[in-house]
């Protein structure tokens, strides 16, 4: 693919219009500094501000500057998508509106991705200006987690501030609220050239954060789902009919074993108890019609997947012919 830029900054906004004036004129200042051709994408989830009106102005006086407004908020993952759709530059970097990640990262993040060979680098944010309370605690568990699920040793995972060769980016489809897993996505995709780099974190200087606490516990069960569909979702019955076939097992064997105890037993002439009357016969009876269950779920999951229009995507890395 031949790039128009050097550099594509994309960047996702909700309600930021105290900030744009500030963070345009430091990214053009670093651009100008360092003689990048680059383009700035500005995606404006549903403001209801006048961040729009503010990204058009600027667009008007530098041409490097391009924009989309969605009619709604969609939600970071949809504008950071869009974003990704529309670069053109050799590398993509991502970054927030808040001005807590510093411009002045750019130009090593670009030398990690372009003279260093990395397919990512993300932003680890070492010292961070948030609440202890509520944000760093919360991360350090929530990144814990994401390392052991995912495999990627990465102390932030959640930081927005993060460089992709452009590669990348067009062969990952980011939705839901999966922004925060781009890393695990692009592993999955077969991207594996993962790094982190030590940035600068600053204070919120206007306005308050658009996340809540809310956002590590859905991250927790956005990073269960991405693992299961990453794990199983072309292969489904393995996990379902498995899974299926061991409790239908289980609950087979236990109810053959209560039988023949109760049979021995009224042979012998000693004193037994109904079948009917033990709370572990309607145990394994269940753990039998929940197995049929899963493994009926797994059938039909497969005959989903199976015709399902990704079934035979790949990403190719190359080809001779």
């Amino acid at each position: 693919m031949k790039y128009t830029e050097d550099i594509s900054i994309v960047i996702s906004l909700f309600n930021e219009a105290e900030s744009l004036p500030e963070l345009i004129r430091w990214i053009e200042e670093v651009m100008t500094r360092e003689g990048y051709t680059y383009e700035i994408i500005m995606t404006d989830d549903g403001s209801t501000d006048s961040s729009w009106k503010i990204i058009k102005e600027a667009a008007q006086r530098n041409h490097c500057i391009k924009g989309i407004s969605f009619r709604r908020n969609y939600g970071k993952s949809a504008a950071i998508y869009e974003g990704f759709k529309a670069a053109k530059g050799r590398v993509v970097i991502t970054m927030d509106a808040d001005l807590q990640d510093s411009p002045e990262e750019i130009p090593e993040l670009y030398r990690m991705i372009a003279e260093d060979g990395w397919e990512i680098v993300s932003g680890w944010k070492q010292n961070r200006q948030d609440n202890k309370l509520t944000k760093n605690l919360p991360s350090k568990l929530y990144n814990a987690t994401a390392r052991w699920i995912t495999g990627i040793r990465l102390h932030d995972m959640n930081c927005g501030l993060k460089a992709y060769s452009n590669e990348v980016v067009k062969n990952i489809e980011v939705y839901g609220e999966m922004h925060r897993y781009i890393p695990y996505l692009a592993k999955n995709a077969g991207f594996d050239k993962i790094t982190e780099k030590p940035v600068h974190h600053q204070k919120r200087k206007y306005g308050k954060s658009k996340f809540g606490i809310e956002r590590f516990v859905n991250g927790f069960l956005d990073l269960l789902s991405l693992w299961f569909l990453s794990t199983f979702g072309k292969k489904p019955m393995h996990f379902f009919g498995f899974t299926g076939m061991i409790t239908f097992l289980a609950g087979g064997i236990i109810t053959l074993w209560l039988i023949i105890d109760k049979i021995i037993l009224q042979v012998n002439g000693l004193r037994f108890r109904p079948v009917t009357d033990q709370p572990l016969f309607y145990l394994a009876l269940l753990a039998v019609i929940i197995g049929v269950q899963m493994f009926l779920a797994g059938f039909v999951s497969e005959l989903i997947s199976r015709n399902s229009n990704e079934r035979n995507h790949y990403n190719i890395k190359e080809t001779i012919e």
